[in-house]
């Protein structure tokens, strides 16, 4: 990075950090802290919503999924209008009534206490972890950019976010997110904008997505109905639906975005700012990894994108197997280079015979291309004895750092710590605040002061970060980041989900018999996940139905109970 660059991202990241700690000076009540001034218009709570969902994780780690696998990750997010709409309905005017600074405390209300600390602890332990990824994310671009030891980038970039949350609050989370997500979108479309121009000069928009499309990259919609592909037009509407309705619904890093507004309507027009805006923000950010499959296509890549692997590779050049590997590598990439470049000229000819026969070449140079990779990947000891990221998580930034102008490197490395920052901070809030007033003011201390509420909020929070960084530091992925984030997501929402539609929809169900049910189907999903090869989307679905399901069995067992919920 040139001196410009650090420009760039010191300058940006600064001055946002700094400016949400100034202006939230003074608030300190325990309200504004939770909850924010309750001022939070329509459009500041909707980029704040987006904000927390999109981590670092999402603009990093998106664009690697697009190149390997194709628009088809798209569908996961086919169930988020609908579930947006039902939150906007049914669970934003019952949290805004009751004026609830956490939603478990909706659940100690309609039923009891020990189904209160069930749903609490269950967010607190997928979040946490969750917000250990989020760290990760953006200590992948510092390693990339500055060569920085990866535990050490981890510790140092998650200690800046625990300073900047503990410091401001829920406040300081919304005011400045709006700022956050303008800077990420800004890098995302140079980065866009750039991409295309650097593709060959000859290769039209018509000619990129018939190229694509060649390599099944463009099959965004899949109707198989097996429930063993992972991602499906199905179990993106019916199991998405699940995971976001959760997500949203439930997530109190969540809950607590959009109950800050200043009105019922002002909550509700957020959310279908984000029912509008989710899908097609996803679907342009896989399609900028499926761009970078195309020019990488044209341009020499790296055998590895992994930088770790590159070093070791390049320290270790007599090593005879994998000079091999490499040499054959870039030998399958000119031959697949070379048929498709003669497949454009066939196409621009008109002559279709030999577009078909270049283009049938050139997939099988691609696919052995990819065999050599993936069989040099499993000979190096890099990998074997610490890599801790998928391959695909570094494709993008990879592709900044050698691709792209000074500049606009720190304005995309900025993009990714602002995001990394909204979204960070945001679950930090969220993980101390449950913490405070599910835990410590209900139950060690319930005569605690605002006062001694908001120091606990800040050290609860100071101390998640701590586990967060934590579980960073240990977390070995065979996933990329942005599919593992979701895999964790889908194995505690959809229980946490089920005790909300008991709440909210079957007035006859009291405490005891959903918290045995809850803890019942959250033993189900574990049982189910490591004995399955089903797709992962479908475990929100399977781990709320048998919640209402089981508390239904179970009250009836019990006998009839009086305890109704609030009327919505």
């Amino acid at each position: 990075m040139s001196a410009l660059d650090f420009v760039v991202l010191i300058g940006s990241m600064l001055g946002i950090a700094i400016y949400g700690i100034w202006r939230t000076r003074g608030r300190r009540s325990l309200e504004t802290y939770l909850h924010g001034d309750r001022k939070t218009p329509w459009f500041a709570i909707g980029l704040s919503v987006m904000a927390t969902q999109a981590s670092a994780i999402t603009f990093l780690s998106t664009p690697g999924q697009g190149y390997l696998g194709g628009l088809g990750f798209v569908q996961i997010y086919f169930g988020v209008p609908v579930a947006l709409i039902i939150i906007a309905i049914f669970f934003l005017p019952i949290f805004r009534r009751l004026n609830v600074y956490t939603a478990y405390e909706f659940l100690g209300r309609r039923f009891d206490s020990k189904t209160r600390l069930l749903g609490a602890a269950l967010f607190l332990v997928q979040r946490g972890l969750g917000a250990g990824l989020t760290i990760y994310a953006p200590a992948i671009v510092l390693t990339t950019v500055f060569g920085w030891p990866l535990d050490l980038t981890i510790i140092c970039s998650g200690l800046l976010v625990i300073i900047y949350t503990v410091a401001g609050g829920s406040d300081a989370v919304t005011v400045t997110q709006k700022y956050q997500i303008g800077i990420i979108f800004a890098g995302m479309v140079t980065a866009f904008c750039l991409l295309v121009a650097k593709l060959p000069a000859g290769l039209t928009f018509t000619d990129t997505l018939a190229l694509a499309g060649g390599f099944q990259k463009l099959n965004a919609v899949n109707f198989s109905t097996s429930i063993h592909e992972r991602y499906t037009f199905w179990s993106g509407l019916l199991g998405g639906t699940f995971l976001m309705l959760s997500y949203f619904g439930t997530d109190q890093s969540q809950v607590q975005r959009y109950i800050s507004g200043s009105s019922l309507r002002e909550g509700r027009l957020g959310l279908m700012f984000n029912a509008v805006c989710k899908i097609p923000m996803q679907f342009s950010i896989l399609l900028l990894g499926v761009l970078i499959f195309v020019f990488y296509q044209f341009e020499p890549p790296p055998l590895f994108f992994n930088p770790t692997s590159t070093q070791y590779l390049a320290a270790h050049n007599a090593d005879e197997k994998l000079r091999v590997y490499e040499a054959d590598f870039n030998s399958a990439h000119a031959q697949t280079r070379q048929q498709l470049e003669s497949w454009l000229k066939a196409r621009h000819d008109g002559d279709q015979s030999a577009a078909t026969t270049a283009f049938a070449a050139a997939t099988v140079a691609h696919q052995q291309g990819e065999q050599i990779r993936a069989a040099a990947n499993d000979e190096m000891p890099a990998k074997k004895t610490g890599a801790t990221a998928n391959d695909a998580d570094y494709v993008f930034i990879t592709f900044i750092l050698h691709q792209l102008p000074h500049g606009v490197i720190g304005l995309l490395v900025a993009a990714f710590f602002a995001a990394a920052l909204s979204s960070k901070s945001a679950e930090l809030n969220a993980l101390g605040s449950s913490t405070t007033i599910d835990f410590y003011r209900h139950l060690i201390k319930r005569d605690a002061t605002d006062a001694a509420c908001v120091t606990a909020s800040k050290w609860f929070t100071a101390l998640w970060g701590l586990v967060a960084i934590g579980f960073a530091l240990y977390a070995h992925l065979a996933e990329n980041l942005i599919q593992a984030v979701n895999i964790l997501g889908s194995i505690f929402y959809g229980v946490m989900l089920g005790l909300f539609v008991v709440a909210f929809f079957i007035r006859q169900v009291g405490g005891t018999a959903v918290f045995w049910a809850a803890v019942a189907a959250q033993s189900l999903v574990f049982v189910l996940y490591f004995n399955l090869t089903i797709s992962y989307l479908w475990y929100p679905l399977i781990g709320c139905g048998a919640c209402v399901l089981l508390s239904l069995i179970i009250q009836a067992a019990l006998g009839a109970t009086n305890k109704s919920a609030p009327a919505s």
